[in-house]
């Protein structure tokens, strides 16, 4: 965990971009979280339609997100079951337009920031080898020097660019879906 805290200063460099990422990875997950609820209303909605069941009709708004109850105060009043099928369905399709636009620019800005970080990483290798005498360069192999700008530093992007944008993906899905589960 040491070794990890060297790349602080990267992520305070970059701190605007790796905000904003992981605002794109909520956000993504946030419009993920929402088509469930919207096919829990249409499922209930239809159910108490055809009186497959003896159920009575839910509120409407109870245990649903403030965007999915506007959207559900829009399309229940169509009174046509089909309409509201269709109205729902297409509701879901943007939902899922907007989860995929998110999600490209949570990779952009987190993977983008990942290959900044690398950039420098690898230049700041380079300057240090610059600064060292010959002396140095006799004593270790060139394969294993050359190996450390560029396998060494390959692996350090692998964990600001990927595993931080899986982390904090898996972290807020499971915050949201307990969050609205509990509901």
């Amino acid at each position: 965990m040491r070794h990890l805290r060297a790349l602080g200063k990267y992520f305070w460099k970059y701190r605007i971009r790796l905000g904003a990422g992981i605002l794109f990875v909520i956000l993504s997950n946030y419009f993920n979280v929402l088509s469930p609820q919207l096919m829990r209303f249409i499922i209930n909605y239809v159910d108490n339609a055809l009186s497959l069941t003896n159920n009575r009709p839910q509120n409407g708004g109870e245990g649903y997100d403030l965007l999915v109850r506007k959207v559900i105060d829009m399309i229940g009043e169509q009174g046509n079951v089909g309409r509201v099928v269709i109205i729902a369905s297409l509701v879901i399709l943007l939902l899922a337009l907007l989860r995929s636009f998110f999600m490209f620019l949570m990779r952009q800005t987190i993977i983008v920031m990942s290959r900044h970080i690398e950039y420098d990483q690898k230049n700041e290798v380079y300057a240090k080898y610059q600064s060292l005498d010959s002396l140095f360069f006799k004593r270790h192999a060139i394969g294993d020097l050359m190996n450390r700008i560029a396998e060494d530093v390959s692996r350090v992007r692998i964990f600001t660019g990927p595993a931080i944008m899986y982390i904090v993906n898996l972290i807020s899905v499971i915050a949201l879906s307990v969050f609205y589960a509990s509901k």
